[in-house]
């Protein structure tokens, strides 16, 4: 087995080193491409086939199938190629002209003509080229191309006798020598490890990756035309802060030399979004990166995508009512439907929302109505019969929600708002004038997962302090992940912020339910991986 691994790895060897001996013999002629600093691409694969079909439709209008009724073998065939012959005079002689560019991935050379597939970020494209169109010599390095090369090519459009559209070369241009080999096409690169590492050869690859991508992007434009349209405004704020709040979550640390300070990686949004509702933005947005130095699973990178908003003079409910609209318009406009499938489940976000209580949907699913249970003794022993864990430090609400992620998460798949949390795990969200024990604060779950969290904000700051204070003691306690009192926001809140309602929610799982991915790597275009020398 070694000395077959040695034969594989010395031929491997061999076969780069004459991609490199030919990118020699180029620079030798004065034809290097990496001299070549532009190309002037007028078109991508999908718009030639679109203006092609377009233009037979319009040249072609009215002229009958052949018919090749009662004739023979030969006959019929005979009549077919007259009629391909008929059909491309006369496409030929009012021809769609293109400059297309694109990596080759395929090539069949058969003498004086040879065929190529060239990709672009629309799709390939078949290439017809002739040596008697674009010249003896163009046609020689032509023939020593490699699979991977990248090449600009003019000519014009036509069918093929298989009905194939294709370009006609008659000028090709080696813009980009590849002196690596790319995997064998028929089997592309499967191995996941060596697709998250090398995304770049990944999307080469595989389609469907280089269409996760793109609608990632389309998700992304979409939830900020909805946005600007409802009079939002995009904002940015710092990623390096004194003091990461917002979330429950372990920060990234570092160390700023020019002010000798140490300073944190965000892990939330919200504090300085509410800042600018403080100073009268009233509507304000923000999509950008946060960090949360934490595990990795299918669900978890470290560094992820967040988008967080705020609006004024609104509450929960508005909230509510706004995110059932955006997930809507979102799948409508990048999938064409409302109706989303993931690993074989329908998700319907076209009906109505449902809108359950945690208290309620914990008695659903476990039978154990939060209401009869009035003291921190009561749900632990409730805990113990049915074999919940919690940890020392828990209170009532915290134990709650602890029932709530063991009994009912793995239910919500359709898409559900549960509302009013427990106050203990909801430090920045206003309680419930009817049940001060609860806030007005909602998450939306899909599929069995978190997809947004929304509060109506806490505006008041002697509250505000009373709730930093008490995340500050089980931060003293041991708990990496509580809040810390912060000086400054409690002085915004103090100069006065309206009543706001507010949302946050990871882009990422929006885009792993939209486009079917199985994984959050799969929809990070370079997730975090653990080094290869470590």
């Amino acid at each position: 087995m070694a000395g077959q691994n040695n034969n594989a790895s010395s031929d491997v060897n061999q076969l780069l080193k004459v991609r490199r001996d030919k990118l020699k013999e180029l620079q030798d002629a004065s034809k290097d491409p990496f001299q070549i600093t532009k190309y002037d691409q007028t078109h991508h694969t999908d718009e030639v086939r679109e203006l092609y079909e377009a233009h037979e439709a319009k040249l072609l209008a009215g002229r009958a199938p052949v018919n090749t009724d009662g004739l023979d073998e030969e006959a019929a065939k005979e009549a077919e190629n007259n009629d391909y012959n008929e059909r491309r005079a006369i496409m030929d002689a009012d021809p769609i002209n293109v400059s297309i560019a694109g990596r080759m991935m395929f090539k069949r050379v058969m003498g004086k003509a040879s065929f190529c597939n060239i990709q672009d970020l629309k799709g390939k494209i078949q290439v017809y080229v002739a040596r008697d169109a674009i010249g003896e010599e163009a046609y020689a390095d032509f023939k020593k191309s490699d699979i991977g090369d990248i090449f600009g090519i003019k000519g014009y459009v036509f069918r093929t006798k298989t009905g194939e559209i294709s370009v006609h070369a008659s000028e090709i241009t080696l813009l980009t020598k590849s002196l690596q080999i790319l995997p064998e096409k028929f089997h592309g690169l499967q191995d996941t490890d060596t697709r998250y590492r090398q995304r770049y050869v990944d999307l080469i690859m595989n389609e469907e990756s280089k269409d996760t991508f793109v609608k990632r992007s389309q998700i992304i434009s979409s939830i900020r035309n909805y946005l600007n349209a409802q009079g939002f405004l995009e904002v940015e704020t710092p990623m390096l802060v004194s003091n990461a709040g917002g979330a429950a979550a372990r920060p990234f640390e570092t160390h700023f030399n020019a002010l000798n300070e140490d300073l944190k990686l965000r892990i939330s949004l919200e504090l300085y979004l509410k800042r600018l509702i403080v100073g009268g933005l009233e509507r304000v947005y923000e999509i950008g990166r946060v960090f949360r130095n934490e595990g990795l699973d299918t669900r978890h990178n470290p560094e992820f995508t967040l988008m967080e908003l705020y609006q004024a003079y609104t509450d929960y409910n508005g909230m509510m009512d706004l995110t059932e609209n955006m997930f809507r318009h979102v799948a409508n406009e990048v999938l064409g439907t409302t109706t989303i499938t993931y690993n074989g489940i329908e998700m319907d976000l076209g009906k109505p929302f449902e809108r359950i209580t945690m208290v309620d949907a914990v008695k659903k699913y476990s039978g154990v109505d939060w209401n009869e249970i009035k003291t921190l003794e009561d749900a632990r022993k409730i805990a113990d019969e049915k074999h919940v864990e919690y940890e020392e430090r828990h209170k009532k609400g915290d134990i709650l929600n602890l029932f709530f992620e063991e009994f009912v998460e793995e239910h919500l798949i359709q898409p559900t708002f549960v509302m009013d949390h427990p106050i203990e795990i909801s430090p920045l969200t206003k309680k419930k004038p009817s049940d001060p024990e609860y806030v007005e604060r909602f998450e939306m779950f899909m599929n069995g997962w978190e997809m947004c969290n929304a509060y109506s904000e806490l505006n008041d700051p002697i509250d505000q302090r009373e709730r930093f204070k008490a995340q500050d003691e089980l931060a003293d306690a041991g708990d990496e992940e509580a809040n810390h009192t912060d000086e400054d926001f409690l002085n915004a809140l103090e100069i006065g912020m309206p009543p706001t309602g507010g949302i946050g929610y990871g882009i990422d799982r929006l885009v792993m339910l939209l486009t079917d991915s199985p994984a959050i790597r799969d929809v990070l275009a370079f997730p975090t991986m653990k080094s290869l020398d470590k």
